[in-house]
């Protein structure tokens, strides 16, 4: 991978991988390429994009959203965030709400209301009578 398209530096990664399973030190499998994994969660979560939207660069979009939700349900997200928090003495993560995009019914927009429609089956309107 072209070393200024990534997300994560090295000295980030060298404190990160440790924690993730699939690496040389840890027990099975080892995985073909961890940090690239890693680096296609940071960019999905970071543009904010559909997971069939994620670049070819990372690979099939489906392998690596079965892998995310596998670590998910596994905890390795949580261990490792936790151990991180840990490390830096971080507990807590205020953002910025001018960052932060939300949907329009989210805001408070008023929803449209479609016209009623008649219950009856086969019902035809009749022009007004004026």
């Amino acid at each position: 991978m072209n070393a200024d398209r990534t997300l994560l530096t090295d000295a980030q990664w060298a404190r990160l991988a440790p924690l993730l399973p699939g690496q040389a030190h840890s027990p099975g499998v080892t995985a073909k390429d961890t940090r690239l994994f890693v680096e296609a969660i940071l960019w999905r979560l970071r543009c904010g994009v559909p997971w069939r939207d994620l670049p070819e660069r990372f690979g099939p979009w489906h392998r690596v959203f079965v892998r995310f939700s596998r670590w998910k349900h596994s905890g390795v997200w949580a261990k490792a965030l936790a151990a991180l928090q840990d490390e830096t003495g971080l507990s807590q993560l205020q953002v910025d709400s001018t960052i932060v995009r939300a949907h329009q019914h989210a805001a408070g927009a008023l929803k449209k209301k479609a016209p009623k429609r008649s219950g009856a089956a086969g019902a035809v309107s009749l022009p007004s009578c004026t």
